[in-house]
């Protein structure tokens, strides 16, 4: 891809050398105009290959990525797939499952002495002579 025509894709005059603010607010505009969720299903095909460009178009605009504003050899993804793991894939359930074990227990056993308390003062207000009650 060349500059001019990366330029004109994101909607910048194409002799222009525009900052990365610049570029970043013209990228998110266009994706605003063609992303292909936004189109019904006949037209998606045509509206994810230009989002692709317009995609393609803002990672090589951008310095440090391969291209015109290129200060390295480093590419920098736009479009990123997958589920994002947090915390390099490791987790550690004993960690995670102890808090809200500590919330489990404090809960019953709050909730079961405060059962117990209000139980016996309804007993000691109201004493029943019904053999089949406590």
């Amino acid at each position: 891809m060349q500059g001019d025509e990366a330029r004109v894709l994101l909607g910048l005059p194409p002799d222009s050398h525009p900052s990365t603010s610049q570029v970043k607010a013209a990228y998110k505009k266009k994706v605003w105009e063609c992303h292909p969720d936004l189109f019904p299903t006949h037209e998606k095909a045509r509206a994810e290959s230009h989002f692709k460009m317009v995609s393609e178009a803002y990672s090589f605009l951008l310095p440090g990525a391969v291209g015109e504003g290129s200060t390295s050899g480093v590419y920098s993804r736009v479009v990123r797939t997958g589920v994002p793991r947090g915390n390099r894939g490791r987790s550690n359930p004993t960690f995670i499952g102890i808090p809200f074990l500590f919330i489990i227990l404090g809960t019953v056993g709050l909730g079961a002495s405060r059962a117990t308390r209000a139980y016996k003062k309804q007993k000691e207000s109201n004493p029943s002579h019904n053999p089949f009650l406590p």
